[in-house]
């Protein structure tokens, strides 16, 4: 697996935040945006199984913006296993969700998530917060290098 500094991976199965998500891609950065909807899709997505059996290689996005409720495999469960594979867990990972549930943002950071963001029914300011996450993690971190032991 390598990592694609151009892959933005969103995991989520809200229609509304994938279009907000888009268009801050679209508008503010220059990379690609991966769009799956469900947990299982994700997880054979990041480890090449399931659907992505054929690819030859896949690239690791150079960030997961994963969603907590999911359907098939929710939220905590992918976190855990990008977490506990060598060839993931450096990915950065931000948990978003509409709670700011106490023990689901402890149990975020407690599984490996790098930021929890709460997203609010405001479509302008989940927008704004996207667009600050994405300049972050895209513009000023310097993603890990991506080493298969």
């Amino acid at each position: 697996m390598n990592h694609s500094d151009k892959v933005l991976l969103l995991v989520g199965d809200s229609v509304d935040d994938e279009m907000d998500v888009a268009r801050v891609v679209k508008s503010h950065l220059e990379h690609d945006l991966v769009v799956l909807h469900d947990g299982m899709e994700a997880l054979d997505y990041l480890f090449g199984t399931g659907d992505y059996t054929e690819q030859k290689a896949v690239d690791l996005p150079i960030l997961v913006m994963l969603d907590l409720q999911l359907v098939r495999r929710n939220g905590f469960e992918v976190l855990r296993r990008i977490r506990s594979d060598a060839r993931t867990r450096c990915v950065p990972v931000v948990v978003y969700t509409s709670a700011a549930d106490e023990q689901d943002i402890l149990d975020s950071y407690a599984h490996g998530a790098n930021s929890y963001l709460c997203k609010t029914g405001d479509s302008a300011q989940f927008s704004e917060d996207i667009r600050q996450v994405l300049g972050y993690w895209f513009g000023v971190n310097q993603p890990p290098p991506i080493r298969i032991k």
